[in-house]
């Protein structure tokens, strides 16, 4: 059940962040609304996570690591931004440094 929080969390920050975007530096209003209901939102779901038993090294370098790639292709894809293979090799170094953290864990 942890893992269904922090999805809701992660996305819910995903949503935040690439609203940051279109809120123009808070000058419009309704995605200026969808940040601060996004961070609370995902605030709240990753605290419901650490408090059913996850890690909180784990949650975070998780919601980290996912979060980094949505929100750089979700700027790829629909906001024409762009991706050097550096930036992507980088991507896949942060991806494999919250998995050695997962199975460094497990016993």
């Amino acid at each position: 059940m942890p893992w269904l929080w922090l999805a809701g969390a992660i996305i819910a920050e995903v949503i935040a962040t690439t609203s940051l975007k279109f809120s123009e530096g808070f000058t419009r209003p309704a995605p200026s609304v969808v940040v601060v209901v996004g961070y609370v939102g995902a605030f709240f779901m990753l605290s419901q996570a650490l408090t059913r038993g996850m890690n909180l090294g784990v949650a975070y370098g998780v919601w980290a690591a996912v979060g980094i790639a949505l929100v750089a292709m979700i700027g790829t894809v629909f906001l024409g931004e762009t991706l050097t293979w550096v930036q992507v090799g980088g991507i896949a170094m942060i991806i494999a440094g919250v998995m050695a953290l997962e199975m460094g864990g497990q016993r």
